[in-house]
């Protein structure tokens, strides 16, 4: 049975991952690259992009998704545009953080490792931030903001929705 790609290469979605390829030879050691390319390109490793990457180097589905599900920096659903991580580490549970992560599941209406409908927040846990001289501490994608209590994650929300 032919790939899809052999079957349709010209499809508008796939498109942005044929330039990916061009940029590498076909060869499973480019595994990992290609798949941070497409992710970077699309947000997030749609299942169409995985059976493509698949048919491309010669590996089954099952190869590339272990992959993929092997490494954290994969994502296989929709991500925000701002990721909010959580620290959940000794200094910080013990200092409040549960606190602040009820208050933002309370604040964005989801659960940790959710993204909100809009596409605007995805919130995770991590196990440590590394500034536990800070803690409670929370990071929303470079920014890093300590001595978090639940009273200040409004404020500090704000400063990322549109």
């Amino acid at each position: 049975m032919p790939c899809s790609c052999e079957e349709n290469k010209l499809d508008k979605y796939l498109e942005p991952l044929n330039k990916i390829f061009d940029k590498y030879t076909k060869d499973e050691k480019y595994l990992i690259p290609i798949l941070q390319d497409a992710q970077d390109e699309y947000g997030y490793l749609p299942e169409e992009v995985l059976k493509e990457i698949a048919c491309k180097l010669d590996l089954s589905l099952s190869q590339v998704f272990g992959v993929v599900t092997f490494y954290s920096q994969f994502h296989l659903e929709p991500r925000g545009e701002n990721i909010i991580r959580v620290c959940t580490g000794t200094a910080c549970h013990v200092r409040g953080g549960a606190e602040v992560l009820d208050q933002l599941k309370q604040e964005l209406n989801i659960d940790s490792g959710e993204t909100t409908e809009d596409l605007e927040f995805t919130l995770e846990t991590v196990a440590c931030i590394g500034a536990c001289g800070l803690a409670p501490v929370i990071m929303i994608n470079d920014d890093t903001y300590g001595r978090m209590n639940s009273k200040k994650v409004p404020e500090v929300l704000a400063n990322y929705q549109k």
